[in-house]
């Protein structure tokens, strides 16, 4: 066999043993190495001593990198990141070994290539195995496992293991397709609401004057399984128009609970339990946002916008798209004294915090996620995070006040919002909590106010304004006087 260089080896060329791959020659550099110990055991790092005998439990950690996000395992360093080495008479039994059981179907399966490389750092050999992500879900010796921090997780219980393969899947769950589904299982109330908002950006939007089934084609809302041969409505036109029954029905697990918890920190102050389509809930969840949270006007240029609308626009769109909705884990948005907290499950693109240094754009749901555009309820992927970014410091007078996102298996986002943050339109305008007593206080400071400009002031849609007024005419406490265009109205 000949002796082993110091830098890399192919045993491939002697057809001695499988699997074997030379690394990059950027993964070779020994400084590049030091670089990978430097950063310590974690999701996708991982180090084993191996100096007389390869580890065993090492390919249990194979089997974890595959069913995750893949990463690199270095035979020959101790968990503290000192460097041990593996000994010359065993390196090449070791390389043996991890050849052979790489395509041992009693070890790893299904089989899999890997690429290993042995480096010599400070007069020292180590094996760096590295791990791709795998589209598959593999086991080993009949177990599952994960990777969660720098812990190799065995998935015993039937949720986990339906979660991995939830993860591993081809396509998105919301372009499952129901056959059984018909127009009259969706709201056509909604419909008129969608034609409303995207008239208000493009006059001659083609949704305006499209029934109710061409804006789900339109969408892609109406699909082909390619397995099944069947056609029809999709999950995600469900989730977006579905009535609360069909919802129930398809998906029974879907909701978001939106809880205060300022005072009574074991239970709630205030509870909402959002189970109806995606629509109707971004309208609950935000008129849940404005009753418990304050709210600050600021002047960018001539235009005055709604910080808190802004921010936490962002929080709850990303709450009702980028979520595996296949997953029985129930949404939450919590409201405590001083910030809000969003959780979903997901299907995680990049692990850890997320920043706009660090963002990689991607779509959990892009149907869905395409369609809330076209209403302008979220803009370009990514665009949130920075707003969030941009926007957070100055809403809690605080520019070190930043938005934490972490992703992993739950996605959670956590949003500070101050007590003291609140500038008044007019005075005290932001200590009212509903909107009706915004809109009595908006009209006492301007009895010539439209509905149009009250909307811009709420960040609501003027058919929601004028729902409002309604009910407040109903109930006596206002009046309109003189005509619709010079009239003025009147605090009863």
């Amino acid at each position: 066999m000949g002796e082993l260089p110091g830098m890399s080896v192919s045993w491939s060329d002697k057809n001695e043993y499988l699997c074997m791959v030379i690394f990059s020659r950027e993964m070779a550099d020994a400084e590049k190495i030091k670089s990978i110990i430097a950063q310590g055991e974690g999701l996708n790092i991982e180090f084993k001593k191996s100096r007389d005998s390869l580890s065993r439990s090492m390919f249990e950690t194979i089997c974890a990198f595959l069913n995750r996000k893949g990463g690199h395992i270095l035979l020959g360093v101790k968990d503290n990141g000192a460097i041990e080495g593996v000994s010359g008479e065993s390196l090449p039994t070791q390389l043996k070994i991890l050849a052979n059981d790489m395509n041992n179907p009693q070890i790893i399966t299904p089989a899999t290539h890997i690429e290993s490389e042995v480096v010599g750092i400070d007069g020292k050999k180590i094996i760096c195995i590295h791990v791709p992500e795998s589209s598959q879900v593999h086991s080993c010796k009949g177990a599952y496992y994960d990777r969660q921090g720098e812990v190799d997780i065995k998935l015993t219980t039937y949720i986990q293991k339906t979660n991995l393969y939830i993860r591993k899947q081809d396509g998105q769950t919301e372009n499952r397709v129901y056959p059984q589904l018909e127009l009259t299982d969706f709201v056509n109330e909604d419909f008129d609401y969608v034609r409303a908002r995207v008239a208000v950006f493009d006059a001659k939007h083609p949704w305006i004057k499209m029934s109710n089934e061409e804006i789900l084609r339109s969408a892609k809302m109406y699909r082909r399984d390619e397995q099944s041969g069947r056609e029809g409505y999709t999950l995600a036109a469900a989730l977006v128009f579905g009535t609360t029954g069909i919802l129930r029905e398809i998906c029974p697990h879907y909701k978001t609970e939106a809880l205060c918890r300022k005072e009574d920190l074991l239970r709630y102050d205030d509870r909402d339990t959002v189970d109806c389509n995606l629509l109707q809930a971004y309208e609950r969840l935000m008129a849940f946002i404005r009753k418990h949270t304050p709210d600050r006007f600021y002047l960018e240029g001539d235009t005055r916008i709604s910080l808190r609308e802004v921010i936490f626009r962002e929080a709850i769109t990303n709450l009702l798209i980028h979520r595996e909705f296949s997953n029985d884990y129930r949404a939450m948005l919590t409201i405590y004294k001083d910030t809000v907290v969003t959780e979903n499950w997901t299907i995680p693109y990049q692990m850890g915090r997320i920043t706009p240094a660090n963002l990689k754009p991607h779509s959990k749901n892009p149907v869905i996620a395409a369609f809330f555009k076209q209403i302008h309820w979220v803009e370009d992927l990514g665009s949130g995070l920075r707003n969030m970014y941009r926007y957070l410091p100055v809403y809690v007078k605080d520019k070190n006040v930043l938005p934490v996102m972490e992703e992993d298996d739950v996605f959670k986002l956590t949003v500070k919002y101050g007590r003291e943050s609140i500038v008044s339109v007019p005075d005290n305008f932001g200590m009212l909590v509903s909107s009706e007593d915004k809109i009595l206080a908006l009209i006492q400071e301007n009895p010539k106010i439209t509905a149009k400009e009250m909307g811009e002031i709420l960040s609501m849609t003027v058919r929601n304004i004028r729902r409002l007024i309604a009910a407040l005419v109903n109930e006596n406490k206002i009046e309109r006087t003189g005509s619709d265009k010079s009239g003025k109205w009147m605090l009863k």
